[in-house]
């Protein structure tokens, strides 16, 4: 029987989520893939609309 609200994670509990967002942090790019697609989204779109001088 589970408590309502209540979840645990092995990952969170060992420190494996907060150590992946200090790296993803230091060095810019994300660890997760939405973030990661987003990011390279950007920069695509960035450069297709960039003006020329």
């Amino acid at each position: 029987m589970k408590i309502p609200g209540l979840s645990f994670s092995l990952k969170r509990a060992v420190g494996i989520s907060g150590l992946k967002n200090k790296v993803a942090r230091a060095i810019g790019i994300p660890t997760t893939r939405q973030g990661l697609e987003r990011k390279i989204g950007g920069a695509i779109i960035k450069a297709v609309t960039k003006k020329r001088k």
